[in-house]
């Protein structure tokens, strides 16, 4: 039989079978996916194939073979650092969800995700959240960031959960489609999710007033049916992207303004630090290239996945300030 794994727990599996029934799975065995060292090797999206257990209570079934996955995002695992953690597979479109000071995200918390997802290539769309509470400031700092994104070609959106300001342009993006949301604790994800399909009534937490983070309240990925033809893949908050499986030459390959310029560098391997004639130097110091993108890729090539999780907007741009001078 087979089905599509809708949540993990990391022991048992919730399968939807092709009839519409939902199977609490196990895994048989160990998977050993080539290629890929992984913490969970079955992950949400997956297509499995099972098969009943009959001595049971209850209906349950066997996991014994994943089908190959179109593409997966991964994180690095928090406890190990040389694997991986599979966010989920076979989706056909991420939802970032980035909030400015409710809690905060960075460039470089976006553009991590954003390399991550071009490697795989997963189509990321940024949907600043909670525009409702913004102040002026808020606001500039908001309106900068999405230029600065739409300037390299990804789509933004602006929207309210709680007012439900742009809703219905994400909900057009999702029709028909196998969709993520990821994000920090607390940008929202679980209050769209739950404005988007009333009838689901997902749990959701407030901010706390003395760190500003958000508090976790999905803790695991689920995937839910939606009832204008839609799926989404509700996730975990996340405190850090760690990159992972990347050599050096590669990474600037997953920055689309980089790409683009790569081949009028003098040299092949240029790391576009210090080599003449770099043509992504060049295009900086014309303010061609966004100084934050800039520095967030010296530190991806750098491994510097130890401060990268408590960043704030203001130290992103101290940051490229010092870097450009």
């Amino acid at each position: 039989m087979t089905g599509t794994v809708y949540k993990s727990t990391g022991s048992w599996y919730t399968v939807k079978s092709e009839q519409g029934d939902f199977i609490e799975c196990r895994m048989k065995g160990k998977f050993r996916l080539k290629g890929i060292k992984s913490t969970n090797p079955i992950a949400v999206g997956d297509i499995v194939d099972y098969e009943l257990e009959e001595a049971s209570d209850t209906v349950t079934g066997t996991i014994h073979k994943i089908h190959d996955r179109k593409n997966y995002i991964v994180r690095k695992s928090v406890n190990l650092s040389h694997q991986m953690h599979i966010i989920a597979s076979n989706i056909d479109r991420v939802f970032l969800l980035v909030t400015i000071n409710n809690p905060p995200t960075t460039f470089n918390f976006i553009d991590r995700f954003l390399v991550t997802a071009e490697a795989y290539g997963i189509e990321t769309i940024l949907v600043f959240n909670k525009i409702d509470t913004f102040d002026d400031a808020t606001l500039d700092e908001q309106l900068y960031m999405q230029h600065v994104y739409q300037e390299i070609g990804y789509q933004c959106l602006r929207v309210s959960a709680t007012t439900g300001k742009g809703v219905e342009d994400l909900k057009q993006l999702m029709i028909d489609k196998v969709t993520m949301f990821s994000g920090h604790s607390g940008v929202g994800k679980s209050t769209l999710v739950n404005a988007l399909e009333p009838t689901l009534h997902l749990k959701t937490k407030t901010i706390s007033e003395a760190s500003k983070q958000g508090q976790h309240t999905t803790t695991f990925a689920e995937m839910y049916d939606l009832s204008f033809g839609a799926r989404i893949i509700d996730t975990p908050g996340i405190k850090g992207f760690g990159i992972v499986d990347m050599e050096k030459e590669e990474i600037s390959g997953y920055f689309p303004e980089f790409f683009r310029l790569k081949d009028q560098c003098k040299f092949n391997n240029c790391l576009h630090k210090e080599e003449p004639h770099c043509a992504i130097k060049a295009a900086l110091d014309k303010d061609e290239i966004a100084w934050s993108r800039y520095n967030s890729y010296l530190k991806i090539l750098e491994g510097d996945d130890e401060n990268y999780r408590t960043d704030s907007f203001e130290e992103d741009r101290k940051a490229s300030d010092e870097t450009r001078k």
